[in-house]
């Protein structure tokens, strides 16, 4: 009742959302790719559904840019409705040399609070610049035949860790790679990863504002893909190793499938657990964390892409005398908050001296600081998140769940 009656007052102050008390969703599925060189944003297929798993508070507010944004607008006023930052694994593609000569296509989902009226929906990439690179217009109308309603999906589920707070934080941890007879042990693994997340601060402080939700996704066979082995599997995400040709990163590529599996549990923020003991994961802001279950680091590690998906925190570590790409030019600030060029310091956190920055981050040795020697977005042995880093998600909980 909490959550309707709030969704009912945002409708007054935003005009989101729908009559008679019920909330709802407008999802959107998306193809992003590469044409004449140049990246390029396509819709697949927008549909409405009841019920909204997102926040009910700041609706048009962002608290960090991120690689993209969706931006929902009044289609008569202008005025901006909703407004959700995210990054996407098809722009780190984008920074791999080459990559705009290659046909490759990646699926992009962004879910709005259904708008009551005329609406127009806006999907914006920047480029490493933060500049917008492309962009894509949708206009909807609440009388479009061509945008279907559809029921959320019936999958099994459980609820690890509830919520009575008025607005909480819904994550869907799904099943990758277990098939019907290792539901058991998914469950535990899902347990394991709640008990882990709230067991690092700030979580554990605001614990009674998170709903965790595990779906059951069976796999036809046990395991994923690991293409250095010469493994390929075929799960409900398509999970794999090997990512851009790093063994490690861990992705997966269906994400309108990983999408319809969170909305069977109400949820924006998705983990998703893999079954499998070769080591590795990935993260990405507003779109998924996933880790393999069954290494002896799953716990930080878990813990680190999550600190990746749900605050946008970016990765610490580095490589002496050596860049992976040129993700971070050095002569424009980073939008994560936990990482520093100095070309706009006075964004990020507060430092009382020079001994509170460290030299190396966000893969560069040379010309990126970080807040800490030490941090999750590090390394795994770091106990903890640093100060820049414990700061910044408490105000991400609390941009999610306060006024």
């Amino acid at each position: 009742m909490k959550r309707i009656l709030s969704l009912l007052f945002l409708a007054l102050m935003y005009g989101v959302g729908v009559s008679m008390g019920a909330d709802s969703t407008l999802r959107l599925d998306y193809v992003l790719g590469v044409s004449a060189g140049k990246p390029v944003i396509m819709l697949h297929e927008a549909v409405k559904m009841p019920g909204w798993g997102g926040r009910c508070v700041n609706l048009d507010s962002a608290v960090a840019q991120g690689n993209g944004q969706v931006r929902v607008t009044d289609a008569r006023s202008g005025k901006l409705l909703y407004v959700q930052p995210f990054s996407t694994l098809f722009q780190e593609w984008l920074c791999i040399p080459g990559s705009d000569t290659v046909g490759v296509s990646f699926e992009h989902t962004a879910e709005v609070p259904l708008p009551d009226g005329d609406a127009v929906v806006e999907l914006l990439l920047f480029d490493r610049r933060g500049d917008v690179e492309c962009r894509h217009v949708t206009r909807y109308s609440p009388a479009d035949v061509m945008v279907r309603e559809v029921k959320r999906p019936s999958v099994p589920m459980t609820v690890l860790h509830e919520s009575d707070h008025q607005s909480p934080i819904s994550v869907a941890i799904l099943a990758e790679g277990y098939t019907e007879a290792e539901m058991e042990r998914f469950y535990d693994d899902a347990r394991k990863f709640v008990d882990e997340v709230l067991g690092y601060e700030p979580f554990c402080r605001y614990a009674d504002r998170f709903r965790f939700t595990a779906v059951a996704l069976p796999s036809g066979g046990s395991g994923v893909s690991i293409p250095h082995d010469g493994l390929w599997l075929d799960t409900p995400m398509g999970s794999h190793f090997d990512t851009f040709g790093m063994e490690r990163y861990l992705t997966a590529p269906r994400i309108w499938d990983m999408y319809t599996a969170a909305d069977a549990a109400g949820a924006v923020h998705i983990m998703v657990l893999a079954n499998t003991d070769e080591y590795g994961g990935g993260g990405i802001f507003n779109s998924y964390a996933l880790t393999a279950a069954h290494t002896p680091q799953v716990g930080p590690v878990a813990v680190h892409e999550f600190g990746h998906s749900f605050g946008g925190l970016a990765d610490e570590y580095f490589y002496e005398g050596e860049v992976i790409d040129d993700t971070y030019p050095l002569d424009v600030e980073p939008w994560e908050p936990n990482i520093t060029t100095l070309a706009d310091f006075g964004s990020k956190w507060e430092a009382d001296s020079a001994s509170e920055m460290y030299e190396g981050g966000g893969y560069r040795a040379k010309g990126i600081y970080r807040a800490a020697y030490d941090c999750r977005m590090r390394t795994n042995e770091s106990p903890a998140f640093c100060k820049a880093c414990s700061a910044w998600l408490e105000r991400m909980i609390r941009y999610l769940t306060e006024e």
